[in-house]
């Protein structure tokens, strides 16, 4: 597993993903890998929560809109939770929040996602 993600695990068909550190192209590359072999296997919620990951910049966020566009194919879902409040503010900016929801925390996520 990368540096850059803390865990995976599927809870109620959900695949949460953590993260850690800056959210870059190497997190970005990493997330989209697991959302790979996990989509190839059937998966289409996605949760990722950014609870250690303070700060993105605009590749690691390209990478989540090519995921975004994947899951948009199977009416697949991606949300996100524990955002500090810049990366929120980027992810409003940069219009990923009209196509995934924002949780507080991931048993919130996890009530509307499951």
């Amino acid at each position: 597993m990368s540096d850059s993600i803390k865990n995976v695990e599927e809870k109620d068909g959900v695949i949460i993903i953590s993260t850690a550190g800056y959210f870059n192209n190497l997190a970005g590359e990493a997330v989209l890998e697991v959302f790979t072999e996990k989509m190839e296997s059937g998966s289409t919620k996605f949760l990722v929560d950014m609870n250690d990951s303070k700060v993105v910049n605009s590749i690691g966020v390209s990478i989540l809109i090519e995921i975004i566009e994947k899951l948009q194919v199977v009416n697949g879902v991606m949300a996100f939770t524990n955002l500090a409040g810049i990366v929120e503010k980027t992810f409003n900016i940069m219009g990923i929040t009209k196509y995934c929801e924002v949780y507080d925390s991931v048993d919130s996520a996890l009530e509307k996602l499951s």
